[in-house]
């Protein structure tokens, strides 16, 4: 569970730097937009991407949520939540995509027809950074 204070900072900053693991063990770190969804940070992502990919394999990540000049953050140490096209009811996956732009974008999409075929288009999926330790200068 979230703190007030953290989730008003989750909810004001969307700068993150996602850190999954290869296989051998070695971090790749992304950078993501992100927001407060759910039970934790959310993001989008395609397919094809090393983030994913490392997460559907092993769901450990760490996610840090940052001020846009850095001074101040929180990490997100746990697990992903992941929903793709091949593992979810597709409306379920629609509702979460536009959830989650809500969130990291902070506005509604002028159009959401488009936004929805996009998504289909480029395969994405929605993942749930869920906590499992947070720390950081902003708590």
């Amino acid at each position: 569970m979230l703190s007030e204070k953290a989730s008003t900072f989750l909810s004001e900053n969307h700068n993150g730097v996602l850190t999954t693991f290869r296989r051998n063990g070695a971090a790749q770190m992304s950078i993501v937009t992100c927001g407060l969804y759910g039970n934790g940070v959310a993001f989008t992502t395609t397919a094809d991407r090393s983030k994913l990919l490392n997460m559907k394999r092993a769901p450990r990540c760490s996610l840090l949520v940052s001020k846009p000049e850095w001074w101040g953050f929180i990490v997100l140490e746990g697990h992903a939540e992941i929903m793709s096209p091949e593992d979810t009811d597709a409306e379920k996956l629609r509702l979460a995509l536009r959830g989650v732009y809500r969130v990291a974008a902070g506005v509604e999409h002028p159009d959401w027809d488009e936004y929805d075929q996009a998504m289909i288009d480029q395969v994405r999926s929605a993942v749930i950074v869920v906590p499992e330790h947070i720390y950081g200068t902003a708590l």
